[in-house]
């Protein structure tokens, strides 16, 4: 009688299900992020001088839709990145997956919050945890594929070393992020501009 391997018994899953997974939460959680954005309610006459003073005030708001529209872009790009060379999954892989989209999901709701108050300290602390969080679970994410050997055999062993390392500069970003609302609330999220500036990997 052939005898199961304890090592491919749990891998029950194809990637492509979690994939798929992954681009309905994205495209949701990134389509809600404009529901931040309220029409500014000016009474009856309004002027394109009220309109243009409005639109003013909700530099903010822009800016934090932009900015968390822009980091769900980068980790949708980097997560299908992850999963080309990802060729298994398991039962673990799998929550860990789902645990990050619930942090994913919930941008719209982090981004909203400092979008209004963002000039203080706790909505900015709230948002860059967020941040981190999602940064944490997609380094580990990579590190069990790895450890689990789940990962293209192809793939050389540098190229998996190197993306572990660099997998730890989102989170040191939100770190710092999190380190300056002591200092400056509603300028710390301007530490994620440096994301273009880090050298791309898988």
């Amino acid at each position: 009688m052939k005898q199961s391997n304890p090592e491919t018994s749990n891998i029950w899953m194809n990637t492509k299900r979690l994939e798929t997974l992954v681009d309905g939460i994205f495209a949701i959680a990134m389509t809600l992020l404009v529901l931040s954005l309220t029409v500014p309610q000016i009474p009856y006459p309004a002027t394109n001088a009220d309109i243009l003073y409005s639109l003013t005030n909700m530099v903010t708001q822009f800016f934090t839709y932009a900015l968390s529209f822009i980091l769900l872009a980068i980790f949708w790009r980097k997560n299908h990145s992850q999963f080309y060379f990802i060729k298994k999954t398991n039962q673990t892989l799998l929550w860990i997956n789902i645990i990050w989209l619930m942090f994913v999901a919930l941008v719209p709701f982090s981004s909203n919050l400092i979008g209004h108050y963002g000039y203080l300290q706790v909505p900015m602390i709230f948002f860059n945890l967020n941040m981190f969080i999602i940064g944490v679970l997609y380094g580990f994410n990579w590190y069990y594929a790895d450890k689990k050997n789940f990962i293209d055999e192809n793939l050389d062993r540098k190229t998996i070393n190197y993306n572990k390392k660099l997998n730890l500069a989102f989170p040191a970003l939100a770190l710092i992020a999190i380190a300056l609302t002591f200092i400056y609330p509603s300028g710390s999220t301007l530490v994620y501009l440096a994301i273009f500036f880090i050298k791309r990997g898988v």
